[in-house]
């Protein structure tokens, strides 16, 4: 068996493995690399569009590379918000998961100069900060959507309509899942469970509840957001803020609306409501037992 083969298909990986490195966190590129080491070029019209008629899969892109450093009055908040996370915790590493939400607040999205600065900020190596962003899906690879709305297709609501839902509105968009609208105003994704189940089906917008969805109702919510509307959630504050709004407010900084508009539903209270009605109670815990057992360690 002739070895040049063997050498040309290591080459080729090691060029592609050390090009994922690059874009990580080197030097800025218009490429983006996918899983099957095909680079797919953004055109200059949009940065959410691509050519080749093929969409790479974002959440399988590296983190997309940024060299241009913050401004002075940027990093100047940035520092004071970090040292407030910071001191919230034990060991400074533990800060890092809200500092990431807090980039978002900041960059829209884990820029790699994001990933250098929680490194520096917390001692860490940039691969330790990028392998943390690139595991929970919250935290995005690439520029998102100013509204993330999220289709929940886990089993009852993929019953209930969520598939269909999340078809319609794909469909409606242009886009699919982990995609952004041209515009850069709306990104769609599929979402494993809302905890809203009793509200099937549900979707959220930057994680506000918009309970008995339809494919209908869902549509004509991506088209108010699209053209610049306030929507009011059915469930909790007066309306949706933003994806950079909502990351600062994931980061531990409180906008002062967790009071705003209804918390729990009339169908999550009403159980609690039967069991008020009908006096039920849950049953008591066992009496705690007297008298001295045998050591398991005398035998007596």
């Amino acid at each position: 068996m002739s070895v040049e083969p063997e050498r040309a298909n290591a080459t080729a990986i090691e060029n592609h493995r050390e090009a994922r490195i690059g874009e990580t966190v080197g030097s800025p590129s218009d490429a983006i690399s996918t899983s099957a080491g095909i680079s797919t070029q953004r055109t200059q019209e949009s940065p959410f569009t691509f050519t080749q008629g093929q969409s790479p899969l974002h959440y399988k892109t590296p983190l997309h590379a940024s060299d241009e450093p913050y401004a002075d009055d940027v990093l100047a908040q940035l520092d004071k918000d970090c040292d407030e996370i910071i001191a919230r915790y034990p060991q400074k590493r533990s800060a890092l998961l809200p500092m990431l939400h807090l980039i978002q607040s900041v960059d829209g999205y884990v820029t790699g100069r994001g990933v250098h600065y929680c490194a520096d900020k917390l001692d860490l190596a940039t691969a330790e900060v990028s392998g943390v962003a690139t595991f929970y899906t919250q935290y995005k690879r690439h520029p998102n959507g100013e509204y993330t709305v999220g289709v929940c297709t886990n089993t009852l609501c993929a019953i209930m309509g969520g598939d269909q839902i999340f078809d319609e509105v794909s469909e409606h968009l242009g886009i699919g899942h982990d995609e952004t609208t041209e515009d850069g105003l709306v990104t769609l994704e599929r979402i494993e469970c809302n905890a809203a189940c009793d509200f099937a089906p549900v979707v959220m917008v930057n994680w506000e509840f918009f309970d008995e969805q339809t494919p209908e109702s869902t549509k004509e919510m991506v088209d108010q957001l699209r053209a610049g509307q306030d929507i009011a959630p059915t469930r909790g504050a007066s309306k949706v803020c933003s994806f950079k709004q909502v990351s600062r407010v994931l980061a531990g900084f409180p906008d002062g609306r967790a009071d705003e508009g209804i918390g729990a539903g009339e169908a999550s209270l009403r159980g609690l409501q039967l069991a008020r009605e009908k006096g039920w109670t849950a049953p008591a815990a066992p009496a705690a037992e007297t008298g001295d057992k045998p050591s398991e360690e005398s035998g007596t």
